[in-house]
C-alpha cells in the first residue's frame, strides 16, 4: 500500500482499507467453501467402501466441483438480486427526494406569498 503524505485523504485510506479487507474476506470465504466441499466430498465417497482408490478420488473431484459449482451459481443469484433491489430503492429515493423538495418549494412559495400580503 502506499504511505500518506501530505495530499492523502484519510477517507481514502479507509477506502483502500474497506476494500482490502472484503477481498481478503472473500478468498477466506471461498477458501472455506472448497474446503467444506471438499470434507462434504470425502465424507460422501466414504460410504461407498466399495470403490478403489482411483474411483474414490474421481468421486470426490467432481462432488467437490459440482458443490462449488451450485454455490457459484447461488451466489452470483444473490449478487444479482442485491443489484436490483440496490437500483430499485436508489429510484425510490431519488424520487422521494424529489417529491420532498418539490414540497418544501411549494410551503417556501406560500410562506413568500403570505408574507408579501402581510407586508403590503
Amino acid at each position: 500500500m502506499k504511505r500518506s503524505g501530505p495530499g492523502v485523504r484519510p477517507e481514502r485510506h479507509s477506502q483502500e482499507y474497506a476494500r482490502g479487507l472484503n477481498e481478503l474476506e472473500g478468498y477466506l470465504l471461498a477458501q472455506a467453501e472448497v474446503t467444506d466441499a471438499l470434507s462434504c466430498a470425502e465424507a460422501f465417497a466414504t460410504q461407498m467402501p466399495w470403490l478403489t482408490t482411483a474411483q474414490r478420488e474421481e468421486v470426490i473431484r467432481l462432488y467437490a466441483t459440482d458443490r462449488l459449482q451450485i454455490s457459484r451459481a447461488t451466489l452470483q443469484r444473490v449478487t444479482d438480486r442485491a443489484l436490483e433491489l440496490q437500483c430499485q430503492y436508489s429510484s425510490r429515493y431519488n424520487a422521494l427526494q424529489i417529491r420532498l423538495l418539490g414540497l418544501f418549494l411549494s410551503a417556501l412559495a406560500v410562506f413568500v406569498a403570505v408574507l408579501m400580503i402581510l407586508v403590503y
